[in-house]
Parts: structure tokens; C-alpha cells; sequence
């Protein structure tokens, strides 16, 4: 029957058969349309039998066996057992994944004397992985050893307490009932998209740390690493404690590599919603050796599997976990011209890499003219700082594993929360009594004017919420009514607080204000007003009606609700640019648009309410302080100063050739364009600790040139390191194809004792047909890549001098003095390419 290209339901006395072809068919229609065994035999039928009057009997018990074994067989013999000494009982963990081929792979595509590289270009060799979870696919895992660690954790509990993406506490607290797993861990190669050989497990109470340790140690199991660059979207709390988990696994899975060798980073669009001291220390950006390497690969790879959710919920474990391995497999084999993750996998790829070499190539020119101007304007006028400049960089490249302090990609932006300002005023309330018993009074000054604040920031979302919404339907509106009822009782309570704090108010108001302080006119709460003391113009009055030290109190406290504010305006435009980046590069469709319009919009909301706080706190510190020296750091917020800054976006690069010679002529408003990015506008002035304007001050002149010769010193190697990453992986992946067919060769001259004349003809035939078509394609690929290649090299040589500076990286990361002499030599070398 097999000759035949029949495969049988059963081994003894078959009955039923599927075609190879049905069997084909059926493979690509699941795993590229994750189309169900019941819908596709349905379809079969009403090809012959439309009307349904003479059904036959149902299929899917023996088509399911048929396809199990299809899948099982197809990836045994691709897996090179029909060649195998042992056969099929030999196979080892791992041994039927497909490999990387780009990624640095021992024995197969690296030079033999790959270790003793360049240590300034080491990091070509580098393993970069990337590693997420998916709750989309639910149900349980049958592998012993997996189950036996995760058995020993079942208790574990972990919720991320810094990443604003939840997904892993909502994954341990909702939706996990009656289900034996929750999910799917996975870890690829993150430049590539590949899943790693022992790189999958399922997941049983959410995203938990045994889990993914298991994972990502098993994935690189017995592999052999010069330096492992891991991205992960918890990855600044997920490092904290690794080291320590690690020496709970068995000996053979822990890694030999020292902690200095091993690079914690977050993906980028993850990164903005992480707190501000992950932002530099995590960032892909600021990485000395990362290239263009972003780690979100890994969410691309889910896309693919997630519409198999469905139809793999009520399988059975071995059924689920075969067809999930096939889907998981498939892509990678045979990947179609519009999917992201091909990287030469089988067959042919050869559009993806050189396309990004291009891409690399074409912006690493730019950036790197405009850094050479830039630079050039900077050093006739601070060359000591240029030198200081490049110093800073190169210390935190080598140290950020270990000292994530100091970052020259950072303005010193120091925000003095409301909360801090709340414990010093509560602080200095304490009383002390005759015993030196430290109590608290019930109502303090410092309560009192938190509990305004907190009514005012309530009144403002219950407004902003209010205004969003047009046709209410009832269930809104009497959800806003339960809200204005609570926001009144408040109002009520705080009024009888401010009889005893504020006793002459009520003298100072007029008949129509009175009637609101009374609660005797009808208003909405959100529009009512509470009388602050910063709500009395007169200063004199203001004395009057108030205890003594409330104004100042509200001072205090107006000035941290400005600053965080503020803070919350800056959060929320980098969460929006990083939002509308990824929506452009990665959202098609009127459903996925149109549920991207509403992220977007709740993120402007946020904006919005953040920048009416900061106005109202502005106008109320005004008020109760008057001009002073606090408005050089918290200025008029006018609607054209709530942008984004766009030092990424390409207009950058036009201009800072322009503005780069002429910086200093310009002043401080040439800096700041150059900062912005943009030709026409300066950068807002939000983004600044002390605004910077045409007379702005020295230092702050050379905060903003400082920070942006940083940003534009680190574009520009990083665009040089990704043409050196891509030019090595193009070598990488021919020099596998060479390989491979090498060992096919050998797997074709072989003979396996007892096996029969037919059977080694068969086995000779497969292995020297994969043999010639392993060199056929990379014969190809030289022909076409010869071109891109050549221009990668020209690049390469013209940045040598852009590479030279990696000497001061490399010397302060290995903690080892460089000789003189050699790196002299060295520089004269670089000098003359």
C-alpha cells in the first residue's frame, strides 16, 4: 500500500487508507490555515456528497491515526533516522528540530579557530535568544522530566512588579480553572525567529520562573557559548534571582558560562512600560554588540500558531502535542514569501537577509555622516568634552550588566513624587507626646490637602470619562451616577474637614459661592468647586481664611502633583510613539485597526488627564508661590509642548549634517532641533529637567548636546555592528548548507549492517538527493548574495575608524590594560583601512 502511495489506518488487516496527496493537502491546510480534521473531512464529503442524503460513516477516528503517524514518519525520516544506526530508538532530546542556520552553530558553521576572534568583533559569535509566553493555547504536557521540575514548584507564586504589560498576573489569576495547562512557553533565536531545539513546554498556573528556567537552559543544552544575550519581556526581575534558581537544576543543564557572559535585555516595544530605571540598563539600544536586535521575534512566532487554539483545546496530550510540533515545525521548513521568520530553513530563503543587509547598510551610511559632522562641529568647540562624551559611553556599554546606574542616555530628570512630598509633610506632623510617644492627629493639614487633591484628580477622570462617551447606554449612565454619588459623599466629608482648617472661608465668599460650599445648588460633583486655598487669589485673604502653614502645605504638595504630572505626560507620549511604531510595522486589517484605534485612544485619554493635572497644579502653584524660580523647571504646558521626541524618526538624519558644523552658532536652539529631530521645531521643552530655549543656560546647552552625541555615537555602531552581524550570518547559513551536504554524503557511502539491497539503494538515493541539493542552493546563494556582500564589506572598511572605538569598550569590559604598543598598532591599522 505504501508503494502504492497509500497510507494504511492500520497495520495488520487495513480497511481504510488515506493518499499521500490527501495526506500532504491536509498538512498544509492545518498548519497554514489551522484548519480542524472535522472541517476538512466535512469538506471532502460535500465534494461528493453535497446534499447529505447518503452520509457516510465518519472518518476521523482512523484519519487521526493516519495523520499522527504521517507526521510522526515525515519527521523521523527528515530527522535522518532512516539513516541512523540505532533507527528510530536512538533518537536523542533535540535531535528532530531544525536548526538555525544563521545562528553561530559549533561543527557545523563556524571557523575552527571561531574563539580566538577579535575580541572587538566578538560579539558576531554571540547567541541571541528570545523567550515569551502564549495563553492562548490551553492544555497539559506529558514530558517526565519536565513535569517532574515543575512538580517541585507548584506553589511558586510570581506577579511582575515592574513590566505595565500584565499578561503574567492575569494568566496566574484568571481563566485557569478545570485547565491542566495554561499555556506555552517558548524560547527562539531572537534575531532569526527559530525555535530552539527543547525550546517549547506548556505551562501549568501562568508564566511562572521554573518554567521558563527549564526552557531556556534546555534549550541550550550542551551547546557551546561564547557570550548568551537573552530578551525577555520581565527580564529586569526575571535576572534578579537566576543565578540562584539555575543551581536548583540538574548539573548537566546548568551553564558554564560566567554571570559577566550572560546579557539580560527587554524586547524594545516592551521596554517603555517598564519604570524608568529599566529603561537604559534593559535596552537593546545602548548594548554594545546588539545591532539592530529589537527581541521581539518571539511574539511573531505566536501569530502563526495562535489560530490552532481552537481546534488543540480538547485533544488529547500526544494528539495535541503532535499537531502542535507540526505547526510549530512547518513554517520553519517551508516558509512563505510573506512570513518574517525564514531564514534559509530547508530549501530556499534569500530575500530576508539580504534585504535587512540593505536596509543596515543604507542607514548605518546616513547615521554615520551625520555623526561625523556632528562630531566635527562639537570637537572645534568642546573637545574635552567630546573625549569625556566617549569615555561615558564606552564605561557603560562594558559595565551596564553590573552597574545599571550612570547612564549617559538618560537626561537627569529628577521627579519629586506626590507621595514623597505626602511622607515628608506626614513626617513632620508626627507629635511627640510628654512620654516621647510618637501619635498622629485624625485630621491633619497635610490630610486635609491630599483629600482635595485626591477629589480634584477624581472630579477631572469622572469629566474627561464623562465628556469620551456620547449615547450613553443605561448600564453607563448608571455607572456614572454610582460614581457621582460616591465623588459627593466625599465632597461632604471634606467640607466638614474644611470648616475647622479653613474657618473664614465661608465670610469671604459670595451668595452664589455659598450656596455651593453649603451644598444648597444643584451641580454635578464633577463640577464642583472645593475652595482650596490656592482657590483665594488675595494672599491677604487667603491668610485670613486659612490655619496658618496650609497654603504653603498645598504648595508643597502642588509642586509634587506638577512634577508627576508631568512625569505622566512624558509616560504616556513615549507609550503612544512606541504604540503607533508597532501598529505601523505590524497591524493590518479592519478588525486589528480598529481595535489598535481604541488602545490608541485610551493612551490619549491618559495624555490628556495628565496634562489638565499638571495645568490645574501649574495654575494653583502660581497662585500660592507666584512667579519664582520654580517656573525655569515647571513652565506654561501649552498643547504644542505635549509631542513626543523623534530623535529615532528620519528627518533626524537630514538634518543633523546641517546642524552638526553650525551647533554651536545656533545656540541653544540648534540643540535643541537637533535633539527633536525635526527641521522646523525645537524639542519640547518636557523633555528637559530646566527648559532649554534661545537663552538658556551653558549647562543646559551641554545636557542636551550630551545626550544627543551619546544617542547618535550608539546609532551609528549599532547600525555598523548589524552589517557585521548580517554579513556573518549570510557566511554562516552558506558554510551550514556546505556542512549538510557533507554529511549527507557520508550518510550516502555508509552501509548499515542486516539492512537489504532496496533498502540501501533507498537510503542512498534520499541522502546524495538532499546532499546536491544542499550545494546547488548554496551555489545559488553566493551568485546572488556576491553583490550585497561586496557592498557590506566596502561599509565595513569604511567604518573602520567607528569600530576603532570599540578598543575602549572591550579594554574596560575584560578589566584587562591593553598593551600600548598593541593597541597603537592597532589604531594605525584601522587608520589605514
Amino acid at each position: 500500500m505504501l508503494r502504492t502511495c497509500w497510507w494504511p489506518g492500520t497495520v495488520r488487516a487495513p480497511n481504510t487508507c488515506a493518499t499521500f496527496a490527501l495526506c500532504q493537502l491536509f498538512q498544509k491546510i492545518n498548519c497554514l490555515g489551522k484548519l480542524s480534521a472535522y472541517d476538512f473531512l466535512q469538506g471532502l464529503e460535500q465534494c461528493t456528497n453535497h446534499d447529505g442524503l447518503n452520509k457516510p460513516p465518519d472518518w476521523r477516528k482512523p484519519f487521526m491515526h493516519i495523520m499522527r503517524q504521517w507526521r510522526e514518519v515525515k519527521r523521523m525520516k527528515q530527522g535522518k533516522r532512516g539513516h541512523a544506526a540505532g533507527g528510530v530508538a536512538a533518537t536523542e532530546q533535540g535531535e528532530l528540530a531544525l536548526i538555525c542556520r544563521a545562528c553561530p552553530q559549533p561543527g557545523w558553521n563556524l571557523p575552527p579557530d571561531w574563539e580566538n576572534i577579535d575580541p572587538f568583533f566578538r560579539y558576531i559569535y554571540w547567541l541571541f535568544l528570545a523567550q515569551d509566553a502564549n495563553f492562548r493555547l490551553t492544555n497539559r504536557n506529558g514530558e517526565d522530566g519536565y513535569k517532574a521540575h515543575i512538580a517541585k514548584h507548584v506553589n511558586e507564586e510570581e506577579v511582575s512588579s515592574c513590566s505595565g504589560f500584565q499578561a503574567m498576573f492575569m494568566a496566574n489569576t484568571r481563566r485557569v480553572k478545570g485547565l491542566q495547562t495554561t499555556g506555552i512557553g517558548g524560547v527562539t533565536c531572537s534575531r532569526h525567529n527559530m525555535w530552539r531545539p527543547n525550546g517549547i513546554g506548556d505551562l501549568q498556573a501562568g508564566e511562572r520562573y521554573c518554567n521558563m528556567d527549564f526552557l531556556i537552559l534546555s534549550s541550550v543544552l550542551l551547546f557551546a557559548l561564547l557570550c548568551l544575550v537573552v530578551s525577555y519581556d520581565i527580564a529586569c526581575q526575571y535576572a534578579a534571582n537566576f543565578w540562584d534558581r539555575m543551581g536548583e537544576m540538574p548539573e548537566r543543564m546548568r551553564l558554564s558560562l560566567p554571570r559577566t557572559a550572560v546579557w539580560w535585555k527587554v524586547p524594545n516595544f516592551h521596554l517603555p512600560a517598564h519604570k524608568k530605571k529599566c529603561h537604559a540598563s534593559y535596552s537593546f539600544h545602548w548594548m554594545w554588540g546588539a545591532g539592530m536586535t529589537h527581541g521581539e521575534g518571539v511574539e511573531q512566532n505566536w501569530s502563526f500558531s495562535n489560530g490552532a487554539a481552537a481546534s488543540t483545546r480538547l485533544m488529547g496530550p500526544g494528539a495535541r502535542q503532535a499537531t502542535l510540533e507540526d505547526i510549530f515545525w512547518f513554517p520553519q521548513l517551508r516558509p512563505s514569501p510573506c512570513d518574517a521568520r525564514h531564514v534559509l530553513i530547508g530549501k530556499i530563503t534569500d530575500r530576508v537577509l539580504p534585504k535587512r543587509l540593505a536596509v543596515s547598510i543604507k542607514e548605518g551610511t546616513k547615521h554615520k555622516l551625520a555623526f561625523e559632522t556632528f562630531t566635527a562641529g562639537l570637537e572645534e568647540q568642546r573637545p574635552e568634552e567630546v573625549a569625556e562624551w566617549k569615555v561615558w559611553v564606552g564605561r557603560w556599554e562594558a559595565k551596564q550588566q553590573t552597574d545599571t546606574k550612570d547612564s549617559p542616555f538618560e537626561l537627569t530628570e529628577e521627579v519629586t513624587t506626590l507621595q514623597e512630598i505626602q511622607l515628608q509633610i506626614a513626617t513632620e506632623e508626627f507629635l511627640c507626646t510628654d512620654d516621647g510617644v510618637e501619635v498622629e492627629q485624625e485630621h491633619t493639614l497635610g490630610s486635609f490637602i491630599m483629600e482635595g487633591l485626591e477629589i480634584e484628580e477624581v472630579q477631572r477622570k469622572l469629566e474627561v470619562d464623562v465628556r469620551a462617551l456620547k449615547d450613553l447606554s443605561a448600564a453607563q449612565k448608571l455607572g456614572f451616577m454610582k460614581r457621582q454619588t460616591l465623588l459627593l459623599k466625599r465632597i461632604h466629608k471634606f467640607r466638614a474637614v474644611q470648616r475647622i482648617y479653613m474657618p473664614a472661608l465661608r465670610a469671604l465668599l459670595s451668595d452664589l459661592q455659598r450656596q455651593v460650599f453649603d451644598g444648597n445648588r444643584e451641580q454635578v460633583p464633577e463640577a464642583t468647586r472645593l475652595f482650596m486655598p490656592s482657590e483665594i487669589e488675595d494672599e491677604r485673604l487667603r491668610g485670613r481664611a486659612c490655619v496658618k502653614g496650609l497654603p504653603e502645605i498645598e504648595a508643597r504638595m502642588r509642586e509634587g502633583e506638577a512634577e508627576e504630572a508631568l512625569d505622566g505626560v512624558r509616560q504616556g507620549l513615549r507609550t503612544r510613539t512606541m504604540t503607533n511604531r508597532f501598529k505601523t510595522q505590524n497591524w493590518t486589517g479592519q478588525g486589528v485597526m480598529t481595535r489598535g484605534q481604541g488602545i490608541l485612544r485610551q493612551i490619549n485619554i491618559r495624555i490628556h488627564a495628565a496634562k489638565l493635572r499638571y495645568r490645574y497644579a501649574w495654575a494653583a502653584l502660581l497662585a500660592l508661590r507666584g512667579h519664582g524660580a520654580w517656573e525655569d523647571r515647571l513652565r506654561v504646558l501649552g498643547d504644542d509642548d505635549v509631542r513626543a521626541p523623534t530623535e529615532e524618526e528620519k528627518a533626524q538624519n537630514a538634518h543633523w549634517a546641517e546642524l552638526g558644523g553650525a551647533v554651536i552658532e545656533g545656540g541653544v536652539a540648534r540643540a535643541a532641533a537637533l535633539a527633536g529631530g525635526e527641521g522646523a521645531h525645537t524639542l519640547s521643552w518636557i523633555w528637559y529637567t530646566i527648559g532649554v530655549t534661545e537663552n538658556g543656560s551653558e549647562a543646559q546647552l551641554h545636557e542636551a548636546l550630551r545626550l544627543e552625541w551619546c544617542k547618535a555615537y550608539t546609532h551609528a555602531k549599532r547600525y555598523s555592528e548589524d552589517v557585521r552581524h548580517l554579513r556573518e550570518e549570510m557566511r554562516r547559513t552558506i558554510a551550514f548548507g556546505y556542512t549538510a551536504a557533507e554529511k549527507w554524503e557520508v550518510l550516502a557511502r555508509d552501509e548499515l549492517p542486516g539492512s537489504s539491497p532496496e533498502l540501501m539503494e533507498g537510503r542512498r538515493t534520499y541522502a546524495t538527493e538532499h546532499a546536491q541539493t544542499e550545494r546547488d542552493t548554496c551555489a545559488m546563494l553566493e551568485r546572488r548574495w556576491a553583490g550585497i556582500l561586496l557592498k557590506a564589506d566596502a561599509f565595513l572598511e569604511g567604518n573602520a575608524a567607528l569600530d576603532a572605538e570599540s578598543v575602549v569598550i572591550v579594554e574596560l569590559e575584560m578589566g584587562d590594560e591593553l598593551d600600548p604598543e598593541e593597541e597603537e598598532a592597532h589604531l594605525e591599522g584601522e587608520e589605514e583601512a
